[in-house]
């Protein structure tokens, strides 16, 4: 029994685990930042395309 107690506290197999969670947590955080920043990029080129052609439209 003691040692399969020893057995178990010499395993680190659960820290492998614990660091693919961290790493997705982050590549999870940095797909949010990178298309929050696209979205914000794109919103301003169909905005101004949706300008060009008011404007367009108007003048004729």
């Amino acid at each position: 029994m003691i040692k399969k107690i020893q057995n178990f506290l010499r395993d680190d197999e659960g820290a492998s685990a614990v660091e693919y969670g961290l790493i997705v947590g982050l590549i999870a955080i940095l797909l949010v930042v990178s298309l929050t920043s696209v979205k914000t990029g794109l919103v301003n080129l169909f905005n101004s395309a949706g300008t060009t052609l008011t404007n367009a439209a108007a003048a004729r």
